[in-house]
């Protein structure tokens, strides 16, 4: 049966796998699931990385500031 979302294989070391099989097993989620779930939180984890980077760096560049009290009036 086909699928609308795409696919990914990843080969994994055997301490993972193991892991990734005690977590479906505990969570009685198919192991794909887990992977996948693992997936989304360590690119979020990555997307706030980067995003804290951004606004650390506009704020070393930003000329014109707001004080905090104001901003949230």
């Amino acid at each position: 049966m086909p699928t609308k979302n795409p696919r990914l294989n990843v080969v994994v070391n055997e301490e993972i796998y193991k892991i990734i099989e005690k977590l479906s097993s505990q969570e009685g989620k198919s192991m794909s699931v887990v992977a996948k779930e693992l997936l989304e939180d360590a690119i979020d984890k990555h997307e706030d990385l980067l995003l804290s980077e951004f606004a650390e760096a506009r704020e070393k560049t930003s000329k014109k500031t707001i004080p905090h009290d104001k901003a949230w009036k």
